[in-house]
Order: C-alpha cells, then sequence, then structure tokens
C-alpha cells in the first residue's frame, strides 16, 4: 500500500486498509485486530451482527461492503459505522430513518455502477448523481463517498480503466456542487488490485485473501 502511494506522488497516510473478514471466524478478527486493524469489512447483515456480539470488546468499526436488502436496512443502520452499497434514493432514505431512530450516524457510500451490465449492483452515474443529491437531505445518514466493484480481470490492469472513472465522476460532483466533504472518500480496489486502485486515488481499499488467506465456507 505504501509502495502504490508513493507511485502516485500520495500520502500513504491517505489510504486505510479494510480487512475483509467475511467468511472467517472471530479468532481471525481478534488476530488482526491484535496486530493493529481497526476497519473490518462483511458482506451479509447477520453474520456481521454474530461477529460484532462476540467483539463487543474491541474497538472495532465494522464496515457493510455487500447488497444491503431494504428489510435489513434496520439492523444495518444501527450496527455498522459505515455502509458502502447504497445504490437507490429508496435505500437511501430508509437508512437515513432506521438510523435515526436508532440514534446512529452511519456514515455512507454510494455504489457506483460503470458496467452497464444489467445484472450488476450499483446505480449507474445518473442515479448515483441523484442519490448524491438526495442525501444532502439526510438527517442520521452522513454520505462520505463512492464505492465501486469492477468486474474481475486476471491482470490487475484491467480494472485500471473503472477505477480512474470513479475518480473523475466524483471529481465532476465535485465541480457541480457537491461539498468535497461528502466526497473524500473512494472505496475501491480487493486483494488483487488494491495497488492499481491506490494509484488511481482509492483511500479505503478492501482486502481478504491476501491477509486470511483463501475464502472459507460461511458456517
Amino acid at each position: 500500500m505504501e509502495a502504490a502511494a508513493q507511485r502516485a506522488r500520495r500520502d500513504p497516510a491517505e489510504v486505510r486498509l479494510l480487512a475483509v473478514s467475511k467468511t472467517f471466524g472471530i479468532a481471525e478478527v481478534r488476530a488482526a485486530f491484535e496486530a493493529g486493524q481497526r476497519d473490518f469489512g462483511e458482506n451479509r447483515v447477520q453474520e456481521a451482527l454474530q461477529k460484532m456480539a462476540l467483539s463487543s470488546d474491541l474497538q472495532i468499526r465494522w464496515h457493510l461492503i455487500g447488497h444491503l436488502q431494504s428489510n435489513k436496512a434496520k439492523k444495518a443502520a444501527s450496527g455498522f459505522a459505515w455502509i458502502h452499497s447504497i445504490d437507490s434514493v429508496a435505500l437511501l432514505e430508509q437508512v437515513d430513518a432506521d438510523a435515526g431512530q436508532a440514534g446512529a450516524r452511519p456514515l455512507v457510500l454510494v455504489q457506483v455502477d460503470l458496467t452497464g451490465e444489467p445484472a450488476r449492483r450499483g446505480a449507474p452515474p445518473e442515479a448515483a448523481r441523484e442519490i448524491v443529491r438526495t442525501a444532502a437531505r439526510c438527517r442520521a445518514a452522513r454520505l462520505a463517498g463512492l464505492m465501486v466493484l469492477p468486474p474481475y480481470f486476471e491482470d490487475p490492469e484491467g480494472a485500471r480503466p473503472y477505477f480512474r472513472r470513479l475518480r473523475e465522476f466524483r471529481d465532476r460532483l465535485r465541480d457541480e456542487g457537491t461539498d468535497p466533504d461528502r466526497l473524500r472518500e473512494l472505496s475501491m480496489g480487493m486483494s488483487h488490485d488494491f495497488e492499481i486502485a491506490i494509484e488511481e486515488g482509492a483511500t479505503l481499499v478492501r482486502v481478504g485473501t491476501a491477509l486470511f488467506g483463501e475464502r472459507q465456507r460461511a458456517a
């Protein structure tokens, strides 16, 4: 991470490591915490809530990085410090309402789909722009930036255009008048391509396999 930041002439302190602990147990989470890790990412709300209960003695910042269904919004809004997968105005408004009722203040990211493929998660750029506008009216949820999940490429360089396009989209939103503080984070890059993501402006990289090893089946 530090080497990638230096290649891009960035301050390495601008980039945070998000340890993706999905399918791994609480023992691995505790080991990573003891090594100094504080931000952990989970895909499934229920699995994450179990780990939260088992690690309540640790000062962990939990991030939801998987798709969020509206019927799980209430649990997610009160349990996670960060939600990376806001992909509609309706979901944002639901999270905001549920967070308000719970007295929570989650940071949220808009997941942007830059592939144009109907089956992929995320909001197309125009829909993402509307979500960003709506976020200005939220009372509990706080917009912090954008997230992208590009297709998988054997050659990590294949993901570079997607990372670059997300950064350029963020820059356009700023130029259009969005408060820069609401777009300070770019969540992009995983174990096989996080260095490319950092070179293109990532502030949060979601790394699992490179930390914990090959994925296990969820219990």
